[in-house]
């Protein structure tokens, strides 16, 4: 599989191969949910290419069936904080063009010196999954968290983000890539 790398400072092409082999190994432990979740809503069945058209495609998952799916793969996280449309700091939970769900966990493999003064529910802790009604949802909030990143020039850090179909799974840059890979490969590994 390779190493996964933060993809910011990557020139758009390689970017979109990083991108696209992290959605389709996410859209595996989504697909492993779509068999354990119910019947009554539909389901995404694959993760489309970058910048692809997406037109009728639902996300029926939460946030939390994510982050269990990811711990059942072995993923060292844990939920810290599941947002409401009360508590939500970005203010898109709910609202028109943002997440249906959204969750915070940590990464039990970042030091907590490292972390120090951080809120309990930031991303350098550990992470966040953002699920989203679709696809496209998804991608334009994967491009405009990379823009202010990038834009930033390091300031606000750096983070990995997986976009499997409508989630987004971001992950802190506070961990190597070899690391932040766990991320990636846990879904397939789940999968059997």
């Amino acid at each position: 599989m390779g190493m996964i790398r933060d993809v910011t400072g990557l020139p758009n092409s390689a970017r979109s191969r990083v991108t696209v082999r992290a959605a389709g190994l996410v859209a595996v432990a989504l697909l492993t949910l779509a068999g354990c979740g119910s019947d009554a809503a539909a389901t995404s069945t694959a993760a489309p290419a970058v910048g692809a058209t997406v037109t009728g495609t639902t996300t029926a998952h939460t946030a939390e069936q994510v982050a269990a799916a990811l711990r059942g793969a072995g993923v060292p996280l844990a939920v810290t904080r599941v947002y409401t449309a009360d508590t939500d700091p970005n203010h898109l939970l709910g609202r028109p063009n943002g997440y249906t769900s959204k969750l915070a966990f940590t990464d039990s493999r970042i030091p907590a010196a490292e972390v120090d003064g951080f809120d309990a529910d930031a991303t350098e802790r550990g992470g966040s999954v953002e699920v989203y009604p679709d696809a496209a949802g998804a991608t334009a909030r994967k491009e405009f968290i990379q823009a202010a990143l990038k834009g930033a020039g390091g300031v606000l850090g750096s983070e990995y983000d997986y976009l499997p179909g409508g989630v987004i799974v971001r992950v802190t840059g506070k961990l190597t890539p070899d690391q932040a890979g766990v991320y990636e490969r846990a879904p397939a590994a789940a999968a059997g």
